[in-house]
């Protein structure tokens, strides 16, 4: 039961509309950033599947409901709350930007429409959902393009701000073009391919490094990657040097990433085992990727953690989630925020997607349709509260991503139709 996934205004707001006759009605809120994060050129929309999943399995069973009567700020609300909660499910629509579609601040990128209760309630989770995979995948795909084509494995479980952040940055820096991860639960529920060997405490066990090496190697056979810095890197390099095949290659996690890796490459190489890969890890970020391999470095994949798991240079994304519009009884009212800093557009929209630019526009719009050269990015995935189709899967969000990012254009700007910009200046007057 996950109706307490929440933040408690949501829940006094609900209570309110119950108590003031506004369960009846249909609202549409819009989700979207409200600007890019430092030093990242788009946000690649991420969190979807787990979003339509929330909404799809939304109950309050009784004894959440007994706990939310003994809140003090309860004590007014009605008993039709109460009962509405007992029997809440979501019957209204969700509309998203597929995963893996780098999106632009000021973008919706999901559309909800459901009674008012409904569409309320929901907000923090869905925030939440799509906020934190979001600034993920976006951070993934910076560590990747600074790479140039070596592979990334995310590493950062054991610095995630918890087991579950772990495992849904996992999903996410995979959609963002990690090659998987260390997280075997995101492996077994997500597909993402899994990654690992040994850590220090392996080497540690055994009474020397090179029997360490041996037992690992008979183990993992063509898998067998050596962690070589556990006491001399060098020396550690000469020894799995010398077991030679079977040998994925070895990893360095300390030290002058840039000498050692030389150093590494040339004892490999004049081991005969020209194939055997050097794997870096340690504190990593795409800065630091990116000017190793400026330098030159003969490293060949990359295993990031806790850059990567907590985004640490932008820990969050502005993500908001807005009252666009408001039916009752058929007649529809446009809503938007006019407040400085924090202004909003009204009526429900549409992301067109052209060559050269976006352009937002009211959801009733259709420019150039026939043309082919538009795509409308948010589409329907929950109808009635009934799922449209099979939700993406974290392969399927990776490939759309892959494709997506290198059509962006070189500068990505993003434009208001003119039907849009009319609906705001109306509401504007209207509040004079």
């Amino acid at each position: 039961m996950n109706g307490l996934h929440t933040d408690l205004y949501e829940l006094t707001m609900a209570a309110g509309y119950a108590a003031a006759g506004k369960t009846r009605q249909k609202a549409t809120f819009e989700l979207f950033f409200r600007r890019l994060p430092q030093h990242r050129k788009f946000i690649l929309a991420a969190g979807l599947a787990q979003a339509a999943e929330y909404l799809l399995n939304l109950r309050f069973n009784e004894e959440q409901i007994a706990y939310l009567r003994t809140l003090p700020v309860m004590t007014g609300a009605p008993e039709q709350f109460f009962q509405l909660l007992a029997g809440l499910r979501f019957s209204g629509d969700l509309f998203a930007v597929p995963e893996g579609t780098p999106v632009f601040a000021n973008e919706p990128i999901l559309t909800v429409r459901a009674p008012l209760v409904e569409a309320q309630i929901v907000e923090t989770y869905l925030l939440a959902s799509i906020g934190f995979p979001s600034m993920i995948a976006s951070k993934a795909a910076r560590v990747v393009e600074a790479a140039a084509g070596r592979a990334v494995v995310e590493f950062g479980s054991r610095r995630a701000h918890g087991p579950e952040a772990g495992l849904l940055a996992a999903r996410a820096a995979y959609i963002g073009g990690c090659i998987g991860t260390s997280n075997t639960e995101a492996g077994h529920r997500f597909g993402v391919p899994v990654y690992g060997t040994s850590a220090h405490s392996w080497v540690q066990s055994f009474p020397t490094e090179q029997e360490a090496f041996m037992r690992l190697q008979q183990l993992l056979g063509p898998h067998t990657v050596q962690l070589i810095d556990t006491y001399d890197t060098l020396d550690g390099a000469r020894r799995a040097a010398k077991l030679g095949r079977p040998l994925w290659g070895v990893r360095l996690d300390s030290g002058n990433l840039l000498e050692l890796s030389r150093a590494t490459r040339a004892i490999l190489d004049e081991a005969g085992l020209h194939d055997a890969k050097i794997m870096a890890s340690g504190d990593l970020s795409e800065h630091r990727i990116a000017a190793l391999l400026s330098d030159g470095a003969p490293i060949d994949a990359f295993g990031v953690g806790t850059e990567l798991a907590t985004s640490s240079d932008q820990p969050y994304l502005n993500a908001v989630y807005k009252l666009v519009e408001l039916e009752t009884e058929g007649i529809k009212r446009y809503t938007a925020k006019f407040s400085a800093d924090k202004q909003t557009l009204p009526g429900a929209k549409q992301v067109f997607r052209f060559p050269t630019h976006d352009m937002v526009g009211c959801s009733w719009e259709c420019p150039e349709c026939d043309s082919g050269n538009v795509e409308a990015l948010l589409r329907p995935v929950i109808i009635a509260g009934k799922l449209v189709e099979p939700l993406p899967t974290a392969e399927q969000a990776r490939q759309r991503a892959a494709a997506s990012i290198p059509r962006l254009p070189a500068e990505p700007r993003v434009e208001f139709s003119s039907d849009l910009l009319a609906l705001y200046e109306k509401g504007l007057g209207d509040t004079r």
